[in-house]
This record gives structure tokens, sequence and C-alpha cells, in this order.
């Protein structure tokens, strides 16, 4: 009847002028007898791209465009679609009333879900790595969750500590801004053994992005951005338990649980062990292969969702004591050059964040969000006769406003922000201390066109206490040529305080010595980035083609030069030229039913002014090759995982001056790495078993001079392949599904 009245007015009024400006209304539905808002409805007008989603109370607002028909389109998921006709009229507020589609059948299509993509809809060149790609490799922390990544390395940083570290666009990882659900973190302190703080079964996804990302997280990201989402306190598994083992001694044990305490407020709490107290030395070089390492890690989570207000806050708490060094070497013993060499590492990390967040009643699409995150963490260790003590006392707050202007294709998101970092180091005799502060403001607009073209383009000013004015500019575009052909650009700049001691303490195991040759500048780097993506529709199938080049081109880089003189590592600012060139292509299919597959190739192409000269940096593999293939039963009972990488040659730092025995090549091999799983579903319960390095392929001398580890020439840095050879393992994992009443 309403239809039929509002066309009835539309005539009578024919002879009227008005024209409808701005259009407002509310959508809703009649549900026993009571007026029930209707959240994220959308209300466009006819045959164009303008239009919004109603507000969680159903409301909604924006200006109608002249050159369109004055008619509205309202639709919501799994209602009967309604049309209300405004011209002529002179109405500007409307109540819509929609209806269920009562003859709408159930429809359930099934297919498995990739368990790493691209979104296409997203601007920025975001890898999605999905929970169930995490579990392929049975990855008991952040280190091993990328072994299906073409695109980010992961190697151990010395052969004594078991550090790890990454590398992206064949920059070491930290240049890369690592976040843990969109607020920075694992810097400073964290950066030498960070990828181990974040365990596998604790996460939900995460998240890979090249080049320069969002001005909203900050100016560090300078090579890209990787983001860690943990598993939520309202959805997932009410439990989930895994247990993990190894043939060298390794066993830990996780459990995350949920509880639904009402309809708003939800909690969860992840915990994990870990313990590896067995010794192996496979070389014979009288040092442990991998360090014995004992760690406990709490987090507890909560949210609450209310109708406009969202609220999250939760703690975390890290304890870790990791031991290495000759197999002989026990922490009770006097450290001297008369006994076994020995290392020790113990953290105490703790974390608090809250994150607050207004829906706006009166304006879609528009809200307020504020971070906060306050981190201390407490470090003592010994590499030998080296000791270093150290703290980090840390602040980050965001303060975020979000909405759009015109209509929804013009977004923007604004704010403030300000991070304090208190450092307090102590190597040996010598104390390095300094305090950190950098308030700021950013900018980013979003465009889209709805149809083919999307841009962010953001500004952010910082003021750094220590070097002044920051300005970052950062640009993002994605075109869609047509439905199977995406190409994205980026481009912008990036800055980083370098943490020279914390982010190298693997050269604490080597006789070197540091030595600052001058007061060391902030880094920045600028970073342009093209991608190209095409969908191939290949017997009923679509293969996804992605090729792109990134460069990241250095104003200022700290220089570690551990090449000039073999018994100190000398530290300076940049002075000539330094970057890097990456260059990868993809490939993803699925061969038959249920059976996938990936093949990527990337190359690298990195030189830095060292000493003087412009060289290839030296711990960069040249290239890379993956083939991944997963392979699971249309019963899902069982599932088959392999991959296959073949790790390309490196320059190795020059050792020319050392005894003949001691030198090293001035290259390091090519290898491959063999790794494969296989999973047995059941109801509640998955079994698994696997094997890393099937080749048992190993680095046979990691240590340089480990015969005489208080040596001039002792060195455990220079590790470019594999310490440990296969790896067997097996767990299994049970999880509660169910949602909540």
């Amino acid at each position: 009847m309403k239809k039929y009245f509002l066309l009835a007015c539309v005539l009578i009024a024919q002879g009227f002028s008005l024209h409808a400006q701005k259009v407002s209304g509310k959508v809703f539905e009649h549900l026993n007898g009571k007026e029930m808002p209707l959240a994220g409805a959308n209300v466009v007008q006819l045959n164009s791209v303008n239009g919004t989603a109603s507000s969680t109370d159903g409301h909604f607002q924006f200006r109608l465009e002249k050159d369109f028909p004055q008619v509205l389109v309202v639709s919501y998921v799994s209602y009967q679609t309604d049309t209300i006709y405004l011209a002529q009229t002179g109405f500007s507020h409307v109540h819509v009333e929609l209806t269920e589609q009562n003859e709408l059948k159930e429809l359930e299509v099934k297919a498995r879900k990739s368990g790493s993509f691209i979104s296409r809809v997203e601007t920025l060149g975001i890898t999605n790595i999905t929970e169930g790609e995490l579990e392929k490799a049975a990855c008991c922390n952040l280190s091993e969750s990328f072994e299906n990544s073409a695109a980010v390395d992961v190697s151990y940083s010395d052969a004594v500590t078991g550090a790890k570290q990454i590398q992206l666009l064949g920059l070491a990882g930290i240049y890369t801004q690592f976040l843990t659900e969109n607020i920075p973190n694992l810097r400073g302190l964290a950066t030498a053994y960070g990828l181990g703080y974040v365990p596998g079964s604790w996460m939900e996804s995460i998240q890979v992005s090249k080049g320069t990302s969002s001005v909203i997280n900050g100016y560090e990201s300078m090579a890209g951005q990787i983001n860690i989402e943990y598993k939520k306190a309202e959805e997932g598994d009410k439990l989930f338990v895994n247990v993990y083992g190894n043939h060298l001694g390794k066993i830990e044990a996780n459990v995350n649980t949920r509880f639904q305490l009402s309809e708003k407020w939800s909690t969860a709490i992840l915990a994990h062990v870990e313990n590896m107290t067995v010794k192996h030395d496979q070389n014979g070089d009288s040092f442990l292969d991998l360090p014995m390492t004992r760690q406990v890690n709490l987090f507890n989570r909560w949210k609450y969702i209310g109708k406009q207000l969202r609220l999250q806050f939760g703690i975390k708490y890290l304890a870790e004591d990791r031991q290495g060094g000759q197999m002989d070497f026990s922490p009770d013993m006097e450290r001297t050059s008369e006994n076994p060499y020995g290392t020790g590492v113990k953290t105490n990390r703790y974390e608090a964040f809250a994150k607050f967040g207004y829906i706006l009643k009166h304006r879609a699409q528009s809200s307020f969000g504020f971070q906060n995150q306050v981190i201390v963490h407490e470090q003592t260790s010994f590499f030998g006769l080296n000791d270093y003590d150290a703290k980090q006392v840390s602040y980050y707050g965001n303060l975020m406003f979000q909405s759009w202007f015109a209509d929804t294709r013009h977004q923007f998101t604004t704010g403030i922000s300000f991070s304090l970092d208190n450092y307090y180091e102590d190597l040996n005799d010598s104390t390095f201390n300094r305090f950190e502060q950098v308030p700021g403001a950013f900018f980013q607009y979003n465009y889209s066109n709805k149809k083919n073209l999307n841009i962010i383009a953001g500004f952010r000013a910082d003021y750094h206490n220590l070097f002044g004015l920051l300005l970052t500019p950062r640009l993002h575009a994605k075109y869609n040529i047509n439905e199977h052909n995406v190409i994205r650009l980026s481009a912008g700049k990036g800055y980083r305080s370098a943490n020279v001691i914390a982010e190298n303490t693997s050269l604490l195991a080597t006789s070197k010595k540091l030595r600052f040759m001058e007061e060391l500048e902030i880094e920045s780097s600028w970073n342009y980035g093209l991608s190209y993506t095409i969908y191939l529709d290949i017997s009923a199938r679509q293969m996804s083609i992605t090729a792109d080049y990134f460069r990241t081109q250095f104003e200022n880089q700290v220089i570690i030069d551990r090449e000039d003189d073999p018994f100190t590592i000398l530290v300076y600012n940049l002075d000539g030229k330094s970057y890097s060139n990456s260059f990868q292509i993809e490939a993803n299919y699925e061969l038959a039913r249920n059976f996938d597959a990936t093949l990527a190739f990337r190359y690298n192409d990195v030189k830095t002014t060292i000493g003087g000269n412009l060289v290839e940096k030296p711990m960069v593999n040249k290239y890379k090759a993956l083939l991944s293939l997963s392979y699971q039963t249309r019963l899902k009972t069982w599932q088959f995982d392999m991959n296959i990488q073949l790790n390309g040659d490196q320059r190795l730092p020059y050792t020319g001056f050392y005894p003949e025995e001691y030198q090293q090549a001035e290259y390091s091999p090519f290898y491959t790495i063999v790794n494969a799983q296989i999973t047995r579903y059941f109801k509640n319960w998955e079994i698994y078993l696997g094997a890393e390095n099937l080749g048992n392929y190993r680095q046979q001398d990691p240590i340089i001079a480990a015969d005489d580890p208080f040596g001039e020439y002792f060195d455990s840095s220079i590790v470019w392949g594999p310490i440990t050879g296969i790896k067997v393992f097996a767990g299994f994992r049970f999880r509660i599904e169910g949602k909540d009443e």
C-alpha cells in the first residue's frame, strides 16, 4: 500500500519542481509486534553507485545526485528489496519496512577455503594467511609460519642462541613493521627473539603486505608490514588444545578457551608452554645445535559489544629462559676463558592493551577509535664473556576518527598518535640509555568509484624528540582493468630509529667489538611498488598469477660493517647508495578438486655502500623458488601437505683476513629444503605427523673457530643454511566447536 500511496503523491505533485537534495530515514522490520532496526541495509540511488548503509539503529542519510532518478533501492540479505519513489514529492525522510523472503530456499555451497589469498577488494595487495594455512606446517610460533610463503624468508641469526630473523624484499626484518591486531609490536628489545613470542596456536590469521603501508599505523613500515590477528574472545572454538613434540626432544602444549559471559561480554584465555632440554651436536663441533629453551606464555583478553560502544582489553605475560653454547657448559660454572663457552638469555615481558570504539548513531560508517598499549620488556643475557642487560618501557596511543564526506565514495580516517620508548642497556662496562617520544597526526583519504578504481592517499607528520620533524606521504591505487585483470601501485616514505645492540645481539656471540664511528641519524627510505594480477579460467577453475616489483631506496641507513677489520664491527651512517630491487611471480591453481598448488619465484638485487664501495649486501638470498602442494580428501578425513624450497646463493661477509682454516667462501651454495605433513581428521580430533628438511641438509660448520671460542677469530653469526638436519614431529589437536546460545 505504501508504494501505491507514494506513486499517487508523485502523480499529484507533477507540477511542483521540488528537488530532494538530501534524504534520510530508517530501515526496519516488524518482529513480534515490535519495530526492529536493520543494521547494514544497502540504500542506493537508482542507476547509480551513490548510497550508504544503515547504521546499528537502522538510520541512514546521504545526498542525492541530480543526474540520476530520485528513487531509492533498499536491499538486505534474505529480505525483499523495496523501491521508494522520491522525485517531485519533496519527501526528505522516509521509513522503509522490509519483509523476509519466505520463499527463499536454502542453498548449500561447499568448497575448500584457500589457505592463503590476496583479496580482490583491498586496495593494498595484502596476502592473507589463514588458520588453515598455518596448520599445514604445525607451526610452533610466528617464525615457522612462512614455510609456504615465497615473499618472506626466515633464517637463524646465529648458531648458538636459536634466534630467528625474517627478510622481506631482500631487507632484514627490522625494516618490516610488525603489528598485533593493528597495534605496532615486536620492536626494540623484542627484535632478536620476538618471532618466538607468538605461538602458532594463538594466531587466527596473518596479513602480509609489501612496501609502504597505511599512515594510520605510523611511519615505520619501510619494506612491508606483517599484522597478526589472535583468536578472538567472542567467536571460534570454545576449547582448543594442541600438543606437539619432535624427535629432538622439544615438547609444547597450547590451550585456548573462551567464555560468553553475557550477551555483551566475552573473554578468552590463551596459554602456551614449551620445553627443550635435550642436547644435540650433530656436526661434532662441541656446540649445541639448538639452545635449551623453556617458555611460559599467557594471554587473557576481554571484549564488550554494545549498541554503539565497543571495548577490548587484555594482558599478556611471557617468561623465557634459553641456554646455549658448548655441550659441557653449565650455568653454574664461573664464566672464564678456562671453562666451556656458554650463552644465556632470560626474558620477562609484560603487555597490556585497550581498544575503544564508538559508532556514531546518526551517521553511517562513521566511528571513533582509540588504541592503547603498554609494554615492559626485561632481559638479562650473556654471550661468552659479554654481558648484556636491557629494559624497555613503551607506550603507544592512537586516536582515530573515520567517516565520509559528500557520499560514501569519499571516506577518510584522521587522528593523532603518541609513542614513547625508554631504553636502558648495559653492555659490559658501557651504558646506552635512550628516551624517545613521538607525537604525530595523520590524515588518510580513501576514494572508490564503486566499480574499478580505488585510491588511498595518506600523509602524517610526527615530531621525534631526537630527530625532529618527520613527514610521511604514502599513496596506493588499485585499478581493475576488467573482471580478470588487476593493477596495484604504491609509493611512500618510511623511517625508523635503529636499536643497534638489541637488533644485532648475534654479533655479541663473536670475538668482535662494536665501535660507533659517529652519532647515528634516523634511517629513512622511499619505496615504490607495482603489482599485476591476472585471473584465468581453466577447466572450470580459476588460476591466479601475480607478478610484482618493489624498489626500496635508502636516504640514510645504519651500516653494520663487519668487513673492514677482523676484530671490530664498525657502525656508521650511510655514505653513498643503498637499495633493494625485488621481483616475484606467483601462481595459484586448484589442479583437481581439493588439490591446491602454488608455484613461485623471487629474485633480489640488494646493494649497499660498505667501506666506500657499493657491494652486494651480505647474507641475502639472490633468489628463491617455491612449490607448495596440498590435497584434502572429499570427506575431509585426510590431508597431505608438502612444500619444496630452492634457496639461492648469497654473498658471505669477507673473511679473507682470517687464518686460512677459518676463511669462508665468497658465496654460499644454493640448497633445497623439503617439508611434508599428513593430517588425519576425526570429529573433534586431528592427528598430524610430519617432517622438516627431509633431505637432511645442513650447513656443516656454522661456527668459525669453534675449537677456540674465546680466541680472536670466533664467530657464530655467519649462518646461511639449516643448522639441524631432518626434524620429525607429531601432535594432535582437540577442539570443541559450537555457537553460543
